[in-house]
């Protein structure tokens, strides 16, 4: 049984809609299995039943977003205290969506993701998560009215984007990040339009802002143009106007 904070139990692993338990715990993920290219030769065979188990979860999580309706999704790190006031942050951000009519979205896991979707719930809103099999699973957290898991991390992200109207990113490490510039790849490339991205946390991100401008754009692996793809803020409700009135974002 999972604990309240939605860890799993000791010796339990939750691989997409199976649940394992002691002896019955399997090595890796479903993820390392697919790309994993030193494995036996097996793989030649089983190739194309992994390609039906991967439209099963894109089935099934079309199926369970359909009539999701307006919605944001909230990345941040899974790190983050509790009593932290980046924890506060989250929270009053969930709750401010929902006020605003939106639903959010997260990975549905500790820390700031926990956050946003507590604030949601509190406010009486559709708080979603969408988990992921890890070899180190800590479990939907318990403020998650609406959660589907994943094996797969391509499937997944599809879903955070297909069913978000925009971003909102705290601070967080290598998984929001992936999430953040997956998203401005989209928006450069006109993969999807009208898609407000908002780093929340002006003292936190303005190291990579720098970065993207003094060395990526200086060096024309990219163009000023690409820093108008997001936006800097410190303001819970200039992030929640930004990120739900698409403001500065023009196809």
């Amino acid at each position: 049984m999972a604990s309240p904070e939605g860890a799993p139990a000791p010796g339990e692993q939750r691989l997409g809609r199976v649940l394992r338990r002691h002896d019955q715990v399997q090595a890796g993920t479903t993820d390392q299995r697919l790309l994993d290219s030193a494995g036996p030769s097996e793989w030649v065979h089983t190739d194309p039943w992994r390609v039906m188990r991967i439209q099963s979860e894109f089935v099934e999580g079309f199926g369970a977003l359909a009539e999701l309706g307006p919605a944001v999704s909230v990345f941040g790190s899974a790190r983050t205290p509790r009593d932290s006031k980046e924890y506060e942050i989250g929270v009053r951000i969930g709750r401010a969506l929902v006020e605003a009519g939106f639903a959010v979205i997260t990975g549905g896991g500790p820390g700031a993701m926990e956050a946003a979707n507590k604030g949601a719930h509190e406010a009486g809103g559709t708080s979603v998560g969408l988990g992921i099999e890890l070899p180190f699973e800590q479990g939907m957290n318990p403020y998650v009215n609406l959660g589907v898991d994943f094996r797969y991390f391509f499937v997944r992200k599809t879903c955070f984007v297909k069913y978000a109207r925009g971003f909102v990113v705290l601070p967080g490490g290598l998984g929001t990040l992936d999430e953040l510039f997956e998203a401005l790849t989209l928006v450069q490339t006109r993969k999807v339009t009208r898609f407000p991205i908002v780093l929340f946390g002006t003292a936190y991100w303005s190291g990579l802002v720098d970065w993207l401008r003094d060395t990526l754009i200086a060096q024309g692996k990219a163009s000023m143009h690409d820093l108008e793809l997001f936006h800097l803020s410190d303001d819970v409700d200039e992030a929640i106007a930004l990120v739900t009135k698409e403001v500065g974002l023009q196809p």
